[in-house]
């Protein structure tokens, strides 16, 4: 039994296809909620919401830690290689999509529900454009990593990966208490 390499392309193409069909269900459950209409699509959306957020989060959190470990692998070697494609493939297929959904969901909640209204919902808003800008600072980075630029140090990368942290506590913290109105 030959074990494939997670390198090859091959791995990388069907884990696409299984990222592209998800993200379609995704589109399909969302669209088929919109055309039927159900009383409690308030609830459904929400739902959709949390699932994406959860989905970018996980990725926000992990990203960086692969940063970390990515500067110990020598450039070029097997090791670095592989990190390059794990980045690659957590942004393109996980954290990206996720992102997407989390604001087509977000500013349609924001919008029907609260019609853009609340002290709480503006403060949300903005750490969630700062944590979107923290996203494509980690994009950047991968892009980066793989032409062997990376700048920064592990520590710096182990300093960035707190950053996701502090921003979804606040944004929690803002859309379950809702400290002003």
């Amino acid at each position: 039994m030959t074990m494939e390499k997670q390198t090859d392309s091959a791995p990388g193409q069907r884990a696409g296809r299984r990222a592209y069909f998800m993200i379609l269900i995704f589109a399909v459950l969302a669209i088929g909620l919109f055309a039927w209409h159900p009383a409690d699509l308030y609830l459904w959306i929400k739902a959709l919401h949390i699932i994406a957020v959860i989905s970018w989060m996980a990725g926000m959190f992990y990203l960086p830690r692969l940063f970390v470990y990515h500067i110990d692998a020598e450039p070029g070697s097997q090791q670095s290689e592989t990190f390059k494609v794990m980045e690659q493939r957590l942004l393109r297929y996980i954290i990206t999509p996720a992102m997407i959904l989390t604001w087509i969901f977000g500013l349609y909640l924001a919008w029907s529900v609260y019609d853009f209204q609340g002290g709480w919902l503006h403060a949300k808003i903005g750490l969630v454009v700062l944590l979107s800008a923290v996203h494509g600072h980690f994009s950047s980075a991968v892009r980066a990593f793989a032409r062997d630029e990376n700048k920064h140090s592990a520590r710096y990368w182990r300093l960035m990966n707190e950053a996701p942290t502090l921003l979804m506590i606040a944004i929690v913290i803002l859309v379950v208490v809702k400290p002003f109105a």
